[in-house]
C-alpha cells in the first residue's frame, strides 16, 4: 500500500468512527502545485489513545504532541490530533499543548500559510483559514500570524522559510523576510544537526543558488558559514574566471546542480573555500595552497555541522582533487589510471564539469577523461598485482619502509604497459632495487 492510499484509508476509518480527519501540511501544498508529495500527514480531532485503538499497527512517536505513526504494508502515515501550542521556551518545542476539536486552532499554530491547508480527499474541499491557497497562487512564503512570533517559537523556521522559497521558486513575503533579517542570529541557537539537515535540503532539493542568495541576504550565511561568506569580493584571474569573484563562481556552480547527492553539492559549495585565505597578487592573482587550505576548512565546517565522517572524507576528497583535472592531458599513464580509479570518481568528474561550466566553459579535459574511462576496462585501471610483499620476501628482500616504494614502482610500470608478467616484474625489481643497495630495517 502506498502512503497516499494509507492516508485515505486512515481518514475513512477515522470518519467512520465519528471523527473529523483531513490531509494536512506539505502533502496538500504539493498536491495543489501538481507535485508528488514525499509523505502524507493526517490531522484529526480524535485523541491519541483513540487513534491507537483504531489502528493496531501504530505507535506514538510524539505522545505529548498527539502524533501517532500508522504503518501498513511498508507505507507509513503520521496522524496528529488537532492541537494548539502553549509557550515555547527552548526555541524548538512548545512547553505544553492543548488538544483541540477545531481544525482552525490547529492551523493557526503552524509555520507558513502554504503549509497550513487541510484537504478533504473524498470531495476535494479545502479548509483554508490563513489564505494559503492565495499565497500558493501568488508563489509567496508567508508566516502564519505574526512572523516574529513564529520564528521565536521555533528558530529553525528561519531556515525553513528559505528552503521552501528556494525549492518552490517562490518569493518570501516582505514582512516575513524583514522578521528573518531581524532575528537571523537566533539560528545559532539551533542544534547543528537540525541546521545540517536544512542546509543539505537547500543544496539538494532544487534552487540551491537562490537558496544561498537568500541565506546571504538574510544574514544567516555569515552566521552559519562565515568561510563561504568570505568568498564575496575575492577577485579571480579573468582569463580563467571571466564570470567574476569566488562567490559568483560558486553561485553559478550551485545553479547548475540538478538534485545532486549531498556530497556532490557540498563539494560544489566548498571546492574553492580556501581561496579567500590564500589570495595574493604577485604579477597576477594567485591562490597558492588554496586546495590544501580548502580541505582543512571544508573538514572543519562539515565537522561543525555534524556531517558523518564518511561524508566529510568524501567532500574533502572532492576539494583535494578538483584542480588535478587541469593536468590530465600531461599525466603519465600510471598517474592518470590511478586518478581515474579514485573512489567515487563519477562525483569528481561531475564537479569538474560544473566547475568548467561555471567559469571558462572549456570541457576539453572533461571529454578527454570521459573517453579514457570508455576506453579503459576496469582490469586495466586496477589490474591484479604482478608482485606482492610475499614475493619480495621470497626473493630475499627484508621487509621495511622500501617495500611500498618498490611495489608502487612495479605497479606504475604495469599500468604503463612496461611490465606484463610476474617473472618480468621480479627481474625488473632485482635490477632496479639490488638487495645489497637496500637499507636494512
Amino acid at each position: 500500500m502506498h502512503a497516499e492510499a494509507l492516508a485515505r484509508a486512515a481518514i475513512g476509518r477515522l470518519r467512520a468512527s465519528g471523527h473529523q480527519a483531513y490531509l494536512v501540511g506539505g502533502c496538500v501544498r504539493d498536491l495543489l502545485l501538481g507535485r508528488t508529495p514525499k509523505d502524507f500527514d493526517v490531522a484529526t480531532d480524535a485523541p491519541p489513545e483513540r487513534i491507537v485503538a483504531l489502528f493496531p499497527n501504530s505507535s506514538c512517536v510524539g505522545a505529548q504532541f498527539g502524533v501517532v505513526l500508522v504503518r501498513d504494508s511498508g507505507a507509513q502515515v503520521e496522524i496528529a490530533t488537532f492541537r494548539s501550542d502553549r509557550q515555547y521556551t527552548d526555541g524548538r518545542r512548545p512547553s505544553a499543548v492543548r488538544f483541540e476539536t477545531d481544525p482552525r486552532a490547529d492551523v493557526l499554530r503552524r509555520d507558513f500559510t502554504i503549509n497550513g491547508l487541510m484537504l478533504d480527499p473524498e470531495n476535494g474541499r479545502l479548509l483554508d483559514y490563513v489564505e494559503g491557497r492565495a499565497d500558493l497562487e501568488r508563489r509567496v512564503v508567508r508566516a502564519i500570524g505574526d512572523p516574529e512570533e513564529r520564528f521565536r517559537e521555533d528558530h529553525l523556521r528561519l531556515l525553513r522559510a528559505i528552503r521552501f522559497a528556494a525549492r518552490l521558486g517562490f518569493t518570501i513575503d516582505a514582512a516575513t523576510f524583514d522578521a528573518i533579517r531581524r532575528l537571523h542570529g537566533l539560528i545559532l541557537r539551533v542544534s547543528a544537526e537540525r541546521v545540517r539537515d536544512e542546509l543539505a535540503r537547500i543544496l539538494t532539493e532544487g534552487g540551491a543558488r537562490p537558496g544561498f542568495e537568500l541565506l546571504d541576504r538574510s544574514g544567516m550565511l555569515h552566521d552559519l558559514l562565515p568561510e563561504v561568506a568570505a568568498m564575496k569580493g575575492v577577485e579571480q584571474p579573468p582569463e580563467f574566471h571571466p564570470e567574476g569573484d569566488v562567490w559568483v563562481h560558486t553561485l553559478l556552480l550551485l545553479e547548475k546542480l540538478d538534485h545532486p547527492t549531498p556530497v556532490l553539492a557540498l563539494g560544489a559549495l566548498l571546492h574553492d573555500v580556501g581561496k579567500p585565505l590564500t589570495y595574493r597578487v604577485a604579477g597576477r592573482i594567485r591562490f597558492d595552497g588554496h586546495v590544501e587550505e580548502g580541505v582543512r576548512l571544508a573538514g572543519g565546517i562539515l565537522a561543525r555541522l555534524r556531517f558523518s565522517r564518511d561524508q566529510i572524507e568524501q567532500v574533502e576528497a572532492l576539494v583535494a582533487n578538483h584542480m588535478r583535472f587541469k593536468d590530465v592531458d600531461r599525466m603519465k599513464e600510471s598517474t592518470l589510471k590511478r586518478f581515474l580509479r579514485l573512489p567515487g570518481f563519477a562525483g569528481h568528474l561531475e564537479l569538474h564539469r560544473l566547475d568548467c561550466l561555471a567559469s571558462h566553459g572549456n570541457l576539453d579535459n572533461y571529454e578527454l577523461v570521459r573517453r579514457k574511462l570508455e576506453e579503459l576496462p576496469a582490469e586495466q585501471l586496477k589490474p591484479p598485482r604482478l608482485v606482492t610483499g610475499d614475493d619480495l620476501i621470497a626473493a630475499g628482500y627484508t621487509p621495511g619502509p622500501r617495500f611500498s616504494a618498490i611495489l608502487s614502482a612495479v605497479e606504475d610500470a604495469q599500468l604503463e604497459g612496461r611490465l606484463t608478467s610476474r617473472d618480468d616484474a621480479l627481474s625488473w625489481v632485482r635490477e632496479s632495487y639490488p638487495i645489497h643497495h637496500l637499507p636494512s630495517r
